[in-house]
């Protein structure tokens, strides 16, 4: 039998810039290739090219970093099917892993053991029509919702859906701006005003290094 592989384009340490585990050592395992084209994508390189890998290559590589967190990301991470086999490998060799996903892909399949950091594009993504809101239905209090604010636009529509579908009592509920159109002091003010029930944040890889490859 064919060991199953994936395109990757990089697998690189760092901290974790995102998400509730913000701050801790994390391998991350940046997969080839995405169906959307975000007009604030600060991963283009990832959309082709790579390296194929098999899957026990890929977990034999994370071994090396020794931490226990792992994040899977894009690109798309779901748009190569194999993902799966490589999150339940991961999650078998007893890492915490997390994927970092559009949510423009069904995620029902994702292993229950796996944290889903799932992003719901806001309009000024300009990918608001691929959003597959049946992701909701699949989301545990152990995942996270993530909405990306460039406009005042982009607030009132990710506020709405916090009613909409009830999501903090469904998960964790992330508001992080769009670095450069989005002033973070701006949405951390509007968060407070409107005491809303989520967590702001920053990505904190781009204030350490400038959004350097592999960082």
């Amino acid at each position: 039998m064919t060991e199953s592989s994936l395109r990757i384009t990089e697998i690189f340490y760092s901290l974790q810039g995102e998400s509730n585990t913000v701050g801790l050592p994390t391998v991350f395992i940046r997969l080839t290739g995405c169906p959307l084209r975000c007009v604030y994508c600060d991963t283009a390189y990832a959309f082709s090219g790579g390296q194929r890998m098999a899957v026990t290559d890929i977990v034999a590589d994370v071994a090396q970093y020794g931490t226990r967190y792992v994040t899977v990301t894009g690109g798309e991470p779901l748009a190569q099917s194999a993902c799966h086999e490589l999150m339940t490998a991961l999650a078998d060799a007893g890492y915490t892993v997390s994927l970092e996903t559009s949510g423009a892909i069904d995620v029902s399949a994702v292993d229950a053991r796996v944290i889903k950091v799932m992003d719901l594009k806001t309009p000024s993504s300009g990918e608001l029509a691929k959003n597959l809101y049946q992701n909701i239905d699949f989301v545990t209090p152990d995942d996270q919702i993530k909405f990306v604010i460039g406009t005042d636009e982009d607030y009132d529509w990710s506020k709405a859906l916090l009613t909409e579908y009830n999501l903090p009592e469904r998960c964790q509920v992330l508001f992080s701006p769009v670095m450069g159109q989005q002033h973070p002091t701006e949405l951390a003010n509007k968060i407070l005003q409107d005491r809303l029930p989520v967590r702001f944040q920053i990505q904190l890889h781009k204030l350490l290094w400038d959004d350097a490859r592999g960082k």
